[in-house]
């Protein structure tokens, strides 16, 4: 059993934990993640480590209610436990040589894009922050950011803080006004990652994005997270997540991650009405 040591509600639907596993605490690095699952009865649910502290061996996860598991996890209180959360899986992400980056985040992304901001600030490169969301009442991680980057920039899509617009509006003003990147690491929704990535294509900026898709036992046997990668099938639990964005078909992950939406809403109502009830 793993045990939720910290709990906090960074807004009404995006929830941080941190969870006492000092063995994945010692080993993970930027980009993996972890695979946990409630009880005997619960679905296996992949989230990307957004955090790690060796000392008090615990492991941070930052995750949005979209559906009943996320949803029953995050009716779990501090002191309360997990039954499995098995981790590092995938590969890490690969920063060698990286000198000055950009970082994408939009929306709950941000909590995936954060690890490499602060490890390529650790390692004394330079490093631009661009966030995106919806609105203000939605950010998340502003100051954990700020401490990682020497210039921060925030978007959201109805004005009401930061810049009006998207982070490609940003994006491409940095790449107009001269800014070179060794590399674009670019994580959120997959059509924000897709429109990045197109963008970047047009600059000839090597771009890096993290997928998300459909995934069950994390270790490349069950073929449930295949993705098309420059032609080729990539599983992104072993392979990945993390690709080429230019490589990357887009169009078939947002596809395939639409296959179940109809039986995640149904579950989540029955969780919500048994809750409701109970």
């Amino acid at each position: 059993m793993f045990t939720i040591i910290r709990k906090k509600a960074l807004n009404n639907d995006v929830t941080l934990m941190e969870i006492e596993a000092p063995d994945i605490s010692r080993k993970a690095k930027p980009g993996q993640f972890i695979i946990y699952r409630i009880d005997e009865q619960g679905e296996r649910i992949p989230l990307t480590i957004a955090d790690t502290n060796p000392e008090t061996g615990t492991v941070t996860i930052i995750f949005q209610q979209v559906g009943a598991s996320t949803k029953m996890l995050a009716a779990l209180s501090e002191g309360d436990s997990i039954l499995d959360f098995v981790g590092p899986l995938g590969s890490p992400s690969h920063l060698e040589g990286i000198e000055r980056a950009c970082i994408i985040g939009g929306g709950v992304g941000c909590a995936i894009a954060y690890p490499q901001a602060k490890e390529l600030h650790r390692r004394g490169a330079a490093v631009d922050v661009i966030v995106g969301f919806r609105s203000k009442e939605l950010v998340i991680l502003e100051d954990e950011f700020r401490e990682v980057c020497d210039n921060f920039y925030i978007t959201t899509d109805d004005g009401s803080y930061g810049e009006k617009g998207f982070v490609t509006d940003r994006l491409k003003a940095l790449l107009d006004a001269g800014n070179v990147y060794d590399e674009v690491i670019a994580i959120g929704p997959v059509p924000m990652m897709k429109f990045v990535s197109k963008l970047t294509k047009e600059y000839d900026v090597k771009t890096t994005v993290s997928l998300n898709p459909i995934m069950i036992d994390g270790t490349g046997m069950c073929g449930g997270c295949r993705v098309t990668v420059g032609g080729e099938v990539k599983f992104a639990c072993v392979d990945g997540p993390e690709f080429d964005g230019h490589q990357v078909d887009f169009d078939e992950l947002m596809h395939r991650n639409s296959f179940y939406q109809e039986q995640e809403r149904g579950h989540a109502c029955r969780l919500t009405g048994g809750m409701a009830n109970g």
